[in-house]
């Protein structure tokens, strides 16, 4: 049977916080159900939010999580680990200021920094597990990236020796999410060294295309970019497995283009914008996702330089419930149609 998406969702990241309603998971599931949304991503490295080491350990304390959801009318449709993903690879240059993603005893612990976060995702996994969930979002990290840009030129095989070891580091990962039944779904992001499509596909191919190794989707990393993000749908189409809607808009100038000249986000030409503000495409994008038969969730992920955050997600709600296509069951011209008779295929093509 045709399936439609679900949703809408959205990532209590960016909105968790000291002041209620935001400072308990109580408190910002009703906020959120109350603005309309049927499902929360819930961050992993806010307690806040979880317990991760409970949650890991205790199907309990899962279950009492769910309720509280559910008591709302909320699911939940992902854990997000990305702070503790992006620890995984961490390349020198970041190492002081990553330690901000991390316990503080670890500062300045690079090597203990990364045990940590693996550990994490470890328990990520278990927690996914007991929470029912199929998939959860995360970075990859990364060890290539100071050299994205090719000057000075790049010795022979620093890439490759970066994505060996990137992969290296999370197949132990990715088995453990498969033994757990969850999908482990990468944003594909600047800063990570999976920052594209081809990245994307040489880091999958170090991973034995591993079954669990799948894409957050985010078009808004691929407008700044200049990516196709529709093209990228067809393509990937096999391995998107979460989405996160959010907007972003891209006008170059006379003085600054895809890097953006250093500018803080309000001064960029690249910069990240409320959904219906921005340029992308979602009329097409959530055409194109029904077409490859996606039904997971549609989560915003709200990030703006300009507009109040709550005003954003109040937006959002109804901005992701009117775009979600209701997939249809039978095709527009079966009242046209008749039954299958072989022969007259045959009479009709002169073959009887």
């Amino acid at each position: 049977m045709p399936a439609t998406m679900k949703g809408p969702a959205i990532f209590l990241a960016q909105f968790a916080g000291d002041t209620p309603p935001f400072n308990s998971f109580d408190g910002i599931c009703r906020w959120a159900a109350g603005l309309g949304y049927k499902g929360v991503q819930i961050p992993t490295f806010d307690p806040r939010m979880i317990d991760l080491d409970k949650a890991a350990a205790s199907q309990t304390y899962c279950d009492e999580i769910v309720g509280v959801a559910a008591s709302h009318g909320l699911a939940i449709t992902e854990l997000s680990t990305h702070l503790q993903g992006q620890l995984v690879a961490v390349h020198p240059a970041y190492d002081e200021a990553f330690d901000a993603f991390a316990p503080p005893a670890l500062k300045g612990k690079p090597e203990k920094r990364q045990v940590w976060a693996v550990d994490q995702l470890m328990k990520a996994a278990q927690a996914s597990r007991r929470l029912g969930l199929t998939g959860s979002v995360s970075f990859t990290g990364a060890l290539a990236w100071p050299y994205l840009y090719p000057w000075p030129q790049r010795p022979p095989g620093l890439i490759e020796t970066a994505f060996d070891e990137l992969a290296r580091r999370w197949r132990p990962i990715l088995d453990a999410y498969d033994e757990a039944g969850v999908d482990l779904c990468y944003e594909i992001h600047p800063g990570e060294d999976v920052f594209d499509g081809a990245t994307f596909e040489m880091f999958l191919e170090r991973t034995g295309n591993h079954p669990r190794c799948a894409i957050n989707y985010d078009p808004s990393h691929f407008v700044l970019q200049q990516l196709d993000y529709l093209a990228f749908i067809d393509i990937y189409a096999e391995r998107i497995r979460a989405f996160h809607v959010k907007d972003a808009e891209f006008n170059p100038t006379g003085r600054q283009g895809v890097y953006s000249g250093f500018q803080s986000w309000i001064d960029r030409a690249g910069r990240f914008r409320s959904l219906g503000d921005g340029q992308v495409d979602f009329k097409a994008i959530f055409s194109r996702l029904a077409t490859i038969g996606y039904d997971r969730w549609a989560v915003i992920e709200w990030e703006c330089c300009l507009k109040n955050a709550e005003d954003g997600a109040r937006e959002g709600a109804a901005f992701i419930r009117d775009h979600i296509i209701r997939v249809t069951e039978k095709a527009f011209d079966d009242f046209a149609g008749g039954a299958a008779d072989d022969m007259q295929a045959r009479r009709m093509l002169g073959l009887a």
